[in-house]
């Protein structure tokens, strides 16, 4: 037995997913997430030093790494890493003064070979951008001067081809046989064929077959 006939007081609804209730967990950082009490704990002096010490070490610049060393005065010493890091450091700038020293002279002579060259190349450079200014001057003079001459030429064409007096062009002085040969309805004629061509008519009343059947039963 259906039940399509009895009343719907109450009927269907829809909700969709996104007015579902969502996020209803509250979650807390747990061991190793960074949180409070581990940040409390962590000497982040100690690696931030570190860190930099190894990267000047990467880097190979000692002064930056000495000027560390003496402006970072309220480390403790006692702290395992910093020593560490301490002695790397000593050690890596005993090494560079030592190489350094022999550095000197090489690098002396060949500052002095590059400089030369430096000015050879400058030298060369100044009269190479010379030579191609000069090029580009005398370039625009011929240009200017080939638009001159055009100019010219073409003032004096058109003064001689203006005057009708000094303008010896041929012309056709042929003397037509009669004064009425070139008037409007005497050729109108010309040109029209008796034999007429087929076209397309979209009348029936006005086709060819039309006219010629109307002239032979009319």
């Amino acid at each position: 037995m259906t039940t399509a006939h009895r009343h719907t007081y109450a009927p269907t609804r829809m909700f969709s997913s996104r007015s579902l209730p969502a996020h209803t967990v509250l979650k807390f950082r747990r061991s190793g997430q960074a949180s409070t009490k581990e940040i409390e704990q962590r000497d982040l002096r100690a690696e931030l030093l570190e860190a930099e010490a190894a990267y000047f070490s990467k880097k190979n610049d000692p002064y930056d790494i000495k000027k560390i060393s003496q402006n970072d005065e309220s480390l403790k010493i006692d702290d395992p890493k910093i020593k560490r890091v301490k002695i790397l450091e000593e050690t890596r700038l005993i090494d560079a003064d030592y190489d350094g020293d022999d550095k000197d002279e090489k690098n002396e002579d060949s500052e002095n070979s590059e400089d030369e060259d430096d000015e050879d190349e400058t030298a060369e450079l100044l009269r190479e951008l010379d030579k191609i200014r000069r090029e580009r001057a005398e370039e625009k003079e011929r240009s200017e001067r080939e638009k001159a001459l055009q100019n010219e030429e073409q003032r004096e064409r058109e003064i001689a081809t203006g005057n009708p007096l000094l303008n010896l062009t041929s012309k056709d002085f042929s003397v037509k046989r009669r004064w009425d040969d070139d008037v409007i309805f005497k050729n109108q004629a010309k040109g029209i064929s008796d034999i007429p061509k087929k076209e397309f008519v979209n009348d029936l009343l006005r086709t060819e077959f039309h006219r010629k059947f109307m002239k032979r039963y009319k």
